[in-house]
This record gives structure tokens, sequence and C-alpha cells, in this order.
């Protein structure tokens, strides 16, 4: 069991003296998390301004910041490693309040003499903890004692840094009786430093917003001043200033982030120097490209072209940052290859339609610009090294290659939404004018269907298979459920890190139910805590006619070809006509279809059959989410007779609906 020291309690820790609210910034300190830019904009949104630093920025610019407090983000490391990640200490004497999440309160803890330690018992997903009321803390207060919160984290506290005592815990109780407590809230008992093990800054910690509202106006005491419409004007006076009078090449999928770059630099520069380009990679939804090109004619672009290249990107090949070559993309299989091959390709595409243009308009070539609709939290997930020193990769964007970071360099590339999140994009898009109709627009991602085809010619993990698939039919028992191991890798975000791991798939009967529904949600998050090789969970829609078997040690080869792309271009249509028919569709922020080299092809060879899992997910920022439930989002019924409208008219093996939060499981399934 986790133990701390014993410390006395306290009376809350007060605010530094201030009789009135003021005015000044909140500095975020980045230790690598995927949340970093998640704080910034909970903070926004609350119109108070923030600056993000790297962990290691001096106390010189810090002084010179004028600020009213520091935050001390999450991040993947250990603070007991070599050379891990750490911060001037200096900071706890500059008398501004302090607050560290997750690792940030593991550093705060190391830097007091506390000591930190990795935990037997790993959490990740939704935590209940517990308010200690003996020891009263302003981030707290209003708060009932049991407070649903989000924990991503496999190190714990194990004894507090001097002056500092508990306020939260969360308690685990096992099935041999024993129970493991781990520290979940910290606070100083002079000054005015907090910690928490939690992200308060998600959706998933229910009380998260009122937690650094509370640190935010009664401890730092700052005077809400900031907005989405007072950054509009810096917005366009950026793009002017960087673009001046050379043309602009804005790089267009259709999606809200690319259309409302494309608003802006009109707004900014006018139409005759704005040259819009959309490429059909092929692996685009249903009509896809039809339905863009309409839409971004109608926004008022002057010069739009659309490139039609799936025999181009299916060919594509290249050479990867080991030096090693990669494709073609027709037969590749690592997600990593895939993304490269088709952001490569996407980059040279455009390259080649600029200097088609830079003729026939007589422009000058070295003075062209490109724009394109790169989001914070999409360079965060590429591990960029100009946001984050100390993050790590959780997936390569296909608007942060090799190729799109050389021309960034050169100063080159515009990003208007490179400090924004999804939804002050779509803020931005209504201030714009742009209809409603595509501000909602759900995201599709750049390698689109390239990415939710899961390729593989072998079976992933067989020599792990047999002792894991063990351990998950135990765990399924203690609540009668039955399933097993999935061949196949998928790519998840744990502890700030990325892991690739297994899919358990799951056999429920009675899921359609609000009790089965009840059981699902409560073996979805245990079962990434308990077994770290798994981080996402599936449920097999057709349990009750086609039930999985203890055991899947084969897969049907697949890679991307028309064959498997096609069908799954269809398949994903009947599923969002289904969920629009039916579903309260406004409320989901991203509806999916992932094809699965999961099938019968060990049973009928001659008669391969694959299968699909769907992904609905809730979210405003998608640096975390929470599945679409049915009761909520989705009406009870829906799924079953979807799932065998599926199997009947497309003859498929399983269909799987994905019932992982993000942690521990990415939107994406690659």
């Amino acid at each position: 069991m986790m133990t701390t020291v014993s410390m006395p309690a306290c009376s809350t820790p007060t605010a530094l003296p201030t009789s009135s609210l003021k005015t000044g910034k909140i500095a975020i300190l980045d230790c690598g998390a995927q949340y970093t830019k998640v704080i910034d904009r909970r903070i926004r949104q609350q119109a108070v301004e923030t600056v993000i630093y790297p962990l290691e920025v001096s106390l010189e610019t810090l002084r010179a910041a004028g600020l009213s407090g520091i935050i001390l983000s999450g991040g993947p490391h250990s603070v007991y490693e070599t050379n891990a990640p750490t911060c001037d200490a200096g900071i706890f004497e500059l008398g501004v309040p302090v607050l560290g999440i997750c690792y940030g309160m593991q550093l705060m803890t190391h830097l007091f003499g506390g000591v930190v330690a990795g935990c037997s018992h790993k959490e990740y997903g939704e935590t209940i903890i517990s308010l200690l009321p003996a020891v009263p803390c302003l981030l707290f207060e209003g708060l009932e004692s049991n407070q649903q919160v989000l924990m991503s984290h496999g190190d714990s506290v194990t004894q507090l840094g001097k002056g500092f005592v508990e306020t939260a815990t969360s308690i685990t109780h096992h099935a041999d009786g024993t129970q493991t407590k781990v520290v979940a809230g910290i606070a100083h008992t002079e000054k005015p430093f907090f910690g928490v093990q939690f992200h308060p800054e998600v959706e998933l910690t229910e009380n998260g917003e009122q937690m650094l509202n509370q640190f935010l106006f009664a401890v730092c005491k700052v005077e809400p001043s900031f907005s989405v419409e007072n950054r509009l004007a810096g917005l366009i006076a950026d793009i002017q200033a960087q673009a001046q009078k050379h043309p602009v090449f804005v790089l267009l999928s259709g999606g809200v982030d690319s259309s409302v770059v494309a608003a802006l630099l009109l707004k900014a520069l006018g139409g005759d120097q704005v040259f819009g380009v959309h490429v059909n990679t092929g692996l685009m939804r249903l009509n896809e490209s039809d339905l863009v090109c309409d839409a971004l004619t109608a926004l008022g672009l002057k010069h739009l072209k659309r490139l039609d290249a799936q025999d181009a990107f299916l060919s594509a090949t290249a050479v990867n940052e080991a030096g090693q070559a990669i494709g073609p993309l027709r037969t590749e299989t690592d997600p990593e290859a895939k993304r490269q091959l088709i952001g490569d390709t996407f980059f040279h595409l455009i390259d080649a339609e600029m200097k088609a243009t830079v003729a026939e308009h007589g422009l000058v070539a070295e003075k062209i610009m490109l724009a394109q609709g790169t989001l914070r939290p999409d360079l965060i997930e590429s591990g960029n090294r100009d946001i984050s020193k100390t993050a790590h990769k959780i997936k390569t964007h296909h608007n942060d290659v090799a190729l799109i970071q050389q021309q960034r360099a050169l100063g080159l590339v515009i990003e208007p939404n490179k400090d924004l999140h999804k939804d002050e994009v779509r803020e931005v898009g209504r201030l714009l004018g742009l209809p409603e109709a595509l501000v909602v627009r759900q995201p599709f991602p750049g390698p689109g269907l390239g990415v939710r085809v899961l390729c593989a010619t072998q079976p992933y993990g067989l020599d792990q298979y047999d002792a894991l698939n063990t351990k998950l039919h135990a765990i399924l028992a203690e609540d009668g459920l039955t399933g097993c191991l999935l061949p196949v890798r998928t790519v998840g975000v744990q502890g700030d890190g990325r892991t690739y791991a297994f899919v358990a798939g799951i056999n429920a009967p009675d899921y359609d139910t609000p009790e089965g529904l009840a059981v699902l949600q409560k073996v979805a998050k245990a079962i990434p805590n308990r077994l770290a090789g798994i981080n996402r969970l599936a449920l097999n829609l057709l349990s009750a006619t086609q039930p999985l078997p203890a055991e899947i040690k084969t897969i049907v080869p697949t890679t991307l070809v028309p064959e498997v792309v096609d069908p799954l271009q269809q398949i994903d249509d009947a599923v969002t006509q289904a969920f629009i028919a039916e579903a309260h569709f406004a409320s989901i922020s991203q509806l999916l279809t992932v094809c699965l080299p999961v099938g019968e092809a060990g049973i009928n060879p001659n008669n391969p059959r694959r299968s699909v899992a769907i992904r609905g997910v809730v979210t405003s920022d998608f640096m975390t989410a929470r599945p679409a439930w049915w009761g909520k989002e989705l009406p009870f019924g829906l799924l079953p007779k979807l799932a065998s409208q599926l199997q009947q008219a497309h003859g498929l093996a399983y269909v799987f609906y994905d019932l992982t939060g993000k942690p521990p499981a990415t939107v994406e399934w690659e």
C-alpha cells in the first residue's frame, strides 16, 4: 500500500496579500504533457491571458512577464529518472502562487524533498477521489467529498515534501481484500502552492473547471480580460505581416480548420492573393471531394484547383528518418510510415501544383507561401520540438512531416490556427461569418482512411498473447463477460506517452440495456489500468449471434488497396447516415469507422471476411474524450440493428464499438 509521511492538519493556505482582482498572465511551464494546451485553453475560456514556456525557462524571463501565477503541467517522465525534466527551484521564491498538475505535482514534491516512486497500480481514466475534510483547500472549496477526475499516471507521491499536507486521495480496492492509496492532492501549509495528481483541465474531471477557477480567482486573484474576439485582429495582422504581398497557397481538406484558414486569408489578403488547392487522395469519405470543392467555391475562392491523385498516393515511396526505404503505400503496414508517405506525397503534389500555378500566373516562385490548418494539438501530438522539448510523439500529423517542418523553418508556412484548439477555431469561423454547417463539421484526418484501415500481414504480439489473454479472461469473468485479445495493435496515450498495445474484444449479449452499459463502462476503465498490454476495448456488437471465441491468433492480411478502401467508404457512410438519422449527432464530436484485419481467415481461408469498429467520441478539445454512450448520445436499439445491417450488407465477420476514452486510447486507432 502507498504510504505518506504524517503531517499535521492545517488551515487553508492563503493567497498572496492583495485586496482585489489584478490583471496579469498565468504562465504554464511545459513538462511535456499532451494536455499542456488544454490547460492553456481552459484558462483562456475564463478570459485570462496565458503564456506557455519550456520548463527550463529562466527566472529572469518569468520575473519580467508580469505573472499572477504559475502552473507546472503534466508530462511523460519520472522525476527520479536521470536527467528528468526540471525547473529552477527559484520559481517558488518569485512571490506568485504555483499549481502542479500530475508530473508538475510530483516535481514540486521532489523539489521540496519528498519522494516519488513507481506505482504498482497505475491509474488511467476516470477515477473517484476523496477530498479530505480535515484539510480545507481553496482549490476544492464548495465541492462534495467524492469527485470524479481523470488520472493518467504510473508514478505516485510516496512521501510528501517539506511543508505539504495531503488534500485528496484515491483508494483502489483489490479482489484479494487489499487496497492501494494514491496521493491525489497536496497543499503547502504556509505558501499558495498546490498540487493535484489528476488533470483538472480535462472534461472527464467533472469539476475541474471550478478547481482551476479557484486557482485563478481565489488564489491568484486575476482579472478576466482576454477573448477570442480580441485575438482575431491579431490573427489577421499576423497573416498580413508574414505574407506581405506574396501569393499564398492554402491547403484545403474541406474541414473546419482549413476552411477557417481560407476565410482568414481572404479577410487579410483578398481573393487575388489566395490560391486554394484540394487534393483527393482516394482515401476520402464517400463523395467527400465533390462536397469540399462545392463548399469552398461558395466561400469565394477565385483560384481553386482539385487534384484527383489516388494512384499517386497508393504508389508512393519515400525514405524515413532512419534512412530506410518505405512504401509503396498500397503494401505498407507501419502506421508512422503510412502517415509519412501520405504527408510527403501530399506536399510533393502541392509543390508541383504551385510550380504550375507560378508559371500560369507569372508569379515569383521564391516568394510563394503555404498556409494550412494546423492546430496546436497536432503539433503537440507530433512531438514537435518547437512546441515542447519533452513531449512524447503520439503520432505524426500529415501537416507536420519533415518536409513541412523544413518549409516552416524557412518562414514559408502560414498557420493561423497553430495556437488554437478546435472549439476556438469554430468560434473564429463564426466571427468571420462562415456558414454553421461548415463550422460544426466533424474533423477528418489528413491521411483519411489511410489511418482507418489497420494494415497488417502478420498477427500482432503472439509471443505475449497467451499470458495476457489468460489474464483478460479472468478479469472479464469477474463481471460475467467473455472475450479475447484481438491480434492487432493500436496507439494509445497513457501517462502522457505513446503506447502501442492490444485491443481487447468483449462479448456482452445484454449490452443494449442500462445494466449492461454500466458493466461495460466499469470494465472499460478497469482493464487498461490492470493490464499494461491493453490500451483499447472493443465491444462485439454481434455478441448474441456471432460471439468472439476464446482466442484469435490469425488475421486477414490487409493493406491499402481499393478492394479494402472502397468498401470502407461505403460502410463509413452507412454508419454516418444511421447516426445522423437516429442519434443525437450534434453531441458527437467525431464519428469514425475502422477496418480491422480480424476475421475468419483461419476458419474459411477461401472466403476471408474482415471486421469494422465504430468509434463515436464526445469532447470539446480532442486532447481527451469519452465514448458516445447509448442512453445518452445514442438511443437504445441503434447499435444492434446497425451491426446486423452492416454484417448482412457487407459480409463482415464482426462489428465492434470502441468503449475506450482518451486516455488510454487516442481517438484514431492508428
